[in-house]
């Protein structure tokens, strides 16, 4: 296989894969990206995998250009892969900023994309990311067939599965 299996921002490498799109908090979270893609490639290391998280060098980072990078991806997981959202809990304070908040928009965005679009997810909670139970009793409501899980090994084994249907 010619394809790279880890994309990152910003380029934009355009693949016919489907993929695994790792959505869930960055700021503020542990790096929990990086223990989910060695995760899918121990069990498959052809699936391509596509992690938002990125260490940029000082003045590197363009806003614009990394939400451009996510909305590409995130979208090409919906349309042929898989939206995979483990919501850590919250490691760091993140003065002025909403723990999650641009996570929270996303997975209420990719659950109406899974209920009228059919968009593959694979929800994990870890235990202390806050408002929890309300996200379990909104996807019970609206999606009840979307299996929300309490680990990253779980959450990951659903994704993989998924990717494979």
């Amino acid at each position: 296989m010619t394809e790279r299996i880890l994309l990152q921002p910003p380029e934009i490498a355009e693949t016919t894969e489907p993929v695994i799109f790792l959505a869930g908090p960055i700021q503020g979270a542990p790096d929990w990206q990086s223990e989910a893609t060695k995760m899918i490639h121990d069990i498959d290391p052809n699936i391509v995998v596509a992690s938002p998280r990125k260490d940029y060098a000082e003045g590197e980072f363009v806003y614009e250009k990394q939400v451009d990078w996510e909305t590409h991806f995130l979208r090409a997981a919906g349309n042929s892969g898989v939206v995979a959202f483990w919501l850590a809990a919250q490691a760091v304070e993140t003065p002025g900023r909403a723990y999650a908040q641009t996570t929270r928009f996303e997975l209420a965005e990719w659950k109406m994309k899974h209920q009228y679009e059919n968009a593959k997810l694979a929800v994990g909670i870890e235990e202390g990311f806050g408002n929890a139970r309300y996200i379990r009793r909104r996807f019970a409501q609206d999606a009840p067939n979307v299996a929300i899980v309490d680990t990253l090994e779980d959450m990951i084994q659903n994704a993989v599965s998924l990717v494979r249907q």
